[in-house]
């Protein structure tokens, strides 16, 4: 049975990116020009701040001038305290699953996403229920897709996926505790679109639940 994100959802929001094998392909070239010199070894990882959480069914403001961009994406709650597990025992600190639209401004940097691209009011929305872990059976083999308006824009599965759960858990878990309730976003593969005002989007993960958002014009303050 599915439970509400109230109370096992509400710590911190974890953004991982490039952990899709097709989205760190096409920027492989890039990565070997300076600044970078070489791909990250290390999950990238970036937060998404309270203001950003948004829920099933509401409305995301279209940033005035500006490009919107959805995320479709597994979101990994956290059950139990993680510090320095093992890849063996990682996956006994998860709660649960939850669908995540990460929305998002388009971004130059990979290395270090930007504050005004990913944390704008409303642009990370979970929902619409928290599946616990012992109803997914396997967590890297679900489908991912995005509608816009009922047409299909985006599918990939996390089979795909750079690191899969157990190695973002062990591997954050080296230098940062992982509390209850915080929430890993694994990810958002290649291929992200443009949505307009007017539109409606679903993300749609298979075995966790369908996502809604309303895209609203921001209004001048």
């Amino acid at each position: 049975m599915s439970r509400t994100l109230h109370d096992v959802a509400s710590g911190t929001l974890f953004g991982v990116a490039l952990n899709y094998q097709g989205l760190l392909d096409q920027h492989l070239a890039a990565f070997q020009q300076a600044p970078y010199q070489k791909p990250p070894t290390k999950p990238v990882l970036f937060i998404k701040t309270p203001n950003t959480r948004n829920q099933h069914d509401a409305v995301v403001l279209h940033p005035q001038g500006e490009r919107l961009q959805p995320g479709p994406a597994l979101g990994v709650v956290i059950g139990l305290r993680a510090s320095r597990v093992s890849l063996e025992n990682a996956m006994a600190h998860v709660a649960g699953y939850v669908v995540v639209n990460e929305f998002s401004l388009p971004e130059d940097s990979y290395y270090r996403p930007a504050v005004k691209a990913k944390c704008r009011d409303g642009f990370c929305a979970l929902g619409p229920h928290l599946i616990p872990r012992d109803q997914v059976a396997n967590p890297n083999q679900l489908s991912l897709r995005l509608w816009v308006n009922g047409e299909l824009r985006q599918e990939n599965s996390t089979a795909h996926w750079v690191r899969d759960i157990a190695q973002l858990i062990a591997e954050i878990s080296e230098f940062m505790t992982l509390h209850p309730g915080d929430v890993l976003i694994t990810g958002t593969p290649e291929g992200r679109v443009d949505v307009l005002p007017g539109d409606k989007v679903e993300v749609e993960i298979s075995g966790v639940g369908r996502l809604v958002n309303h895209i609203q014009a921001e209004t001048p303050a």
